[in-house]
Order: C-alpha cells, then structure tokens, then sequence
C-alpha cells in the first residue's frame, strides 16, 4: 500500500525567534502519523533577520523540508500561494509560524480530510494574546464580508486549514493578483468542515499584521 504525503506549508516573515520551537512542534505531530510521509515547506517571505539561515541550517539536517526564498517581501498570501503551488502532497496544510495556530489540530485535520472532507479549517473558539480592539474589528469585518458576497466564507477562521489534492489543483488554476485565500478556498466548493481550537498567542516576536496592515488589507 502506497503511503500518502502530507505537506504542510509555512509562510514565514522575520521570525528568528520561534523557528526552531515551531519545527519541534511539527516534527513531533508528524511523527506520530503512522501511515503518512511527510514534506514541509519553508516560504521565507523576504525575511530581513536570520530567519532563511535558521531555515537552511535544519533543512541540511531534514531532508523532508523543502526551501523557498523570496527576493523581497511579497506578503503573506503570496507567501501561502507559492507553497500551495509547489505542494506535492496529498493533503496540504497551510499554518504561520508563529506558533499563535497549535500543530497539534493538523491530527483533527486529517481525521475530517479521512471521513471525507477536501477542506478542513480552523475555528477559533479562543483568542489569547489579542487586544479587544483587533478582536472586535476583526469579527466585525468578517461578518461583514460574508453579508457581502455571495459565497460561504466562514467567520472566525483564518488561513489554517487542510486541503485536499484535488481542491489544491483546482486553485493552482485560479491566478487572481490581488489574493485573498481563504475566499478563494471557499470559492472552489467540495466538502468542506471546519474544527474548533483555541489559538494561543504568539510564542515570540512581534505580530506581522498591525492595525494599519490590517486595514490595508481589508
């Protein structure tokens, strides 16, 4: 029986502080998966720390991690696209670095992606780490946005989710410019679930997305 691949893709921008205790978390969680292999794919988003050194000092030591390097700050939903386009797995999770998203829900994932399901995302039940004012806001444009438009994007997510192969092939095919992922995922249909979890807050470091980023891109 041919073991499926798991990739889980890593959007990363200046976060020399956490790397390390992130790449423990993920190798512990898969690990622990019996019938899968595994890639991770580091997306160093133009990061000005040493960030892609610590990436390409435990990439010499893993060979199941796979580098990509931008030449300049792109932005996060690009960052999230190239490593969609360079996936191989079967299944492909897209989760930040900063630890603020916990590894460990990446296993109720895979048990919906194997009742089933082509696109498992994250609910956050719980914030921590977060100020009321970016809480508020934050909830308030979401349910805004699905008043909006006509499809189901659901509230209280982010970009953590599982997707199925055939849901990554479909949205290699949809090349917008101006990229909002998350919608786009919700976009392309299949059967989709979502988990409940309590985000943590940042492990270390400062957020990439003040107030004024958020605006911009709202």
């Amino acid at each position: 029986m041919t073991r499926k691949l798991l990739t889980i893709t890593v959007p990363v921008f200046n976060e020399t502080e956490v790397i390390q205790a992130f790449y423990d978390r993920v190798k512990k969680v898969v690990g622990s998966l019996e019938f899968m292999n595994h890639e991770i794919i580091f997306i160093d988003d133009g990061s000005t720390d040493d960030s892609y050194e610590k990436l390409r000092d435990i990439s010499s030591k893993d060979s199941n991690i796979r580098l990509l390097r931008f030449s300049r700050n792109f932005g996060h939903q690009i960052a999230i696209t190239a490593g969609i386009d360079a996936a191989k797995g079967d299944a492909v999770v897209i989760i930040d670095a900063d630890l603020q998203d916990p590894p460990e829900v990446i296993h109720k994932f895979l048990e919906k992606w194997d009742q089933g399901f082509d696109v498992v995302y994250g609910i956050r039940e719980k914030r921590e780490g977060e100020n009321k004012v970016k809480l508020l806001t934050a909830s308030l444009f979401y349910r805004l946005l699905k008043t909006l438009v006509q499809i189901d994007i659901p509230v209280d997510t982010g970009d953590f989710r599982l997707m199925s192969r055939r849901v990554v092939d479909y949205l290699k095919i949809v090349r917008e410019r101006d990229r909002f992922v998350r919608g786009l995922v919700s976009w392309v249909g299949f059967n989709q679930t979502g988990v409940y979890y309590a985000r943590d807050k940042r492990y270390a470091g400062e957020t990439k997305y003040p107030f004024r980023k958020m605006i911009r891109f709202a």
